[in-house]
């Protein structure tokens, strides 16, 4: 195993263990017979096999190499971004993130109020009409966001508002599915998310629901963003950093549509995109701008624990700490700030997606460090202020 790249050997009964939880049985429990051909654990033995396993990323042991005290815990954060699943072999080793997982790490030391759950692509309807299957993930996380408030699971208030999944591709039509999402969560859902990104090479992964180019420059898309914005909700924007003036001219198109982009813009440092960097944040520097533009769009700043972004965290024996987290970070979250300001400006959590590369604490401690020069009400802004006006989270 080499030592440059970090990586968890996983014994036998270590995996089989991640696979009885993944199945919902308890140690020691016969697991019901339908479990024995359960199509996530034998996928995870296909792709890893059982003795000496390679897990590709690490899990919470490998994080807790990595321990700091948390920093100013009195600041309140509102987290405008993070998923909820099961099952997903693709997210391994945090395949599940319920709210267990969620409140473990919102409670791990920082003032974590409320947060925001952006859709997944999970818990989707199983016999609804295409259209309608996103209302499915709306319903579960309802139920999640009922229990977290509840109090059971700690102070802070999990997915009090609620970001689902439209086809904004079916124009006018639309709106039958919007009214759906809200009858699901006539209390917290605030908009959706469909994300746009696309990249003509190959080796770029195309992680959009709806793969079609130019998507946002569209006349059935953008009838459909008219709908979302006479209903009053919002919409996520996610896609790669070489899109970004395609959503400027979206939103310069449709006004009246608050519009939050994931993220930091989509950046790409790998495949195509490595070794590039004088190019390729000069290109990501002027779409940042072009879209700060428009006053109808605000910023997310996180995303960055992606290995996308061409970090090595996730790769390292240890975890990286707040202080070397914050000075990697700050050339990129300056700039997204310098350019929509602090009252556009929300930091993210993105997990468990960025999970693969630092714990919760590690990354607050980071935003914390990188805004010491920021005003109390500038730094309120970022870490609350601004998630809480565009969302407005259910107390």
């Amino acid at each position: 195993m080499s030592s440059d790249r970090r990586r968890s050997a996983c014994s036998s009964s270590s995996i089989i263990s991640i696979l009885r939880v993944s199945a919902g049985v308890a140690a020691g429990e016969r697991a019901p017979l339908e479990a024995h051909a359960l199509t996530p654990g034998a996928r995870l033995k296909k792709l890893y096999g059982y003795g000496g396993a390679i897990v590709p990323f690490g899990g919470n042991d490998w994080l807790a190499l990595t321990q700091e005290p948390v920093l100013e815990p009195e600041i309140p954060i509102c987290d405008p971004h993070h998923h909820f699943w099961d099952f997903r072999i693709s997210r391994i080793p945090h395949q599940r993130y319920l709210l267990h997982e969620l409140a473990e790490d919102i409670g791990s030391g920082h003032n974590v109020r409320s947060t925001v759950f952006v859709e997944a692509r999970a818990m989707y309807r199983a016999d609804s009409p295409d259209e309608m299957r996103p209302v499915g993930e709306v319903e579960f996380v309802q139920g999640l966001a009922a229990a977290s408030a509840s109090g059971l699971y700690g102070p802070g208030r999990a997915a009090a508002a609620i970001v689902g999944h439209a086809n904004l591709n079916l124009g006018a039509r639309v709106a039958p599915v919007l009214e759906a999402l809200q009858a699901a969560s006539p209390n917290r859902f605030r908009g959706i998310r469909h994300s746009v990104t696309w990249d003509p090479h190959p080796e770029v992964e195309n992680t959009a629901a709806h793969k079609i180019e130019r998507q946002l420059a569209s006349s059935e898309f953008r009838a459909g963003a008219r709908v979302l914005a006479r209903m009053g909700l919002s919409l996520e924007a996610w896609l790669y950093f070489p899109q970004l003036p395609e959503l400027a001219a979206f939103a310069e198109a449709v006004p009246d549509l608050p519009i939050i982009l994931n993220h930091i813009g989509g950046l790409l440092r790998v495949g195509p995109y490595a070794n590039r960097d004088h190019e390729v944040l000069a290109t990501w520097r002027r779409g940042i701008a072009a879209v700060a533009a428009g006053p109808n769009v605000y910023v997310k700043l996180g995303g960055i624990g992606m290995p996308r972004t061409g970090f090595d965290w996730h790769a390292r024996n240890a975890p990286i700490g707040s202080e070397e987290l914050a000075a990697s970070m700050a050339p990129f979250m300056s700039y997204c700030i310098e350019q929509f300001g602090p009252n556009r400006s929300m930091f993210e959590s993105n997990f468990p997606v960025d999970k693969v590369s630092y714990s919760y604490r590690v990354m607050y401690n980071a935003f914390k460090r990188l805004t010491k020069g920021y005003s109390a009400s500038e730094r309120a802004a970022m870490f609350h202020d601004t998630a809480a006006r565009v969302y407005r989270p259910l107390a």
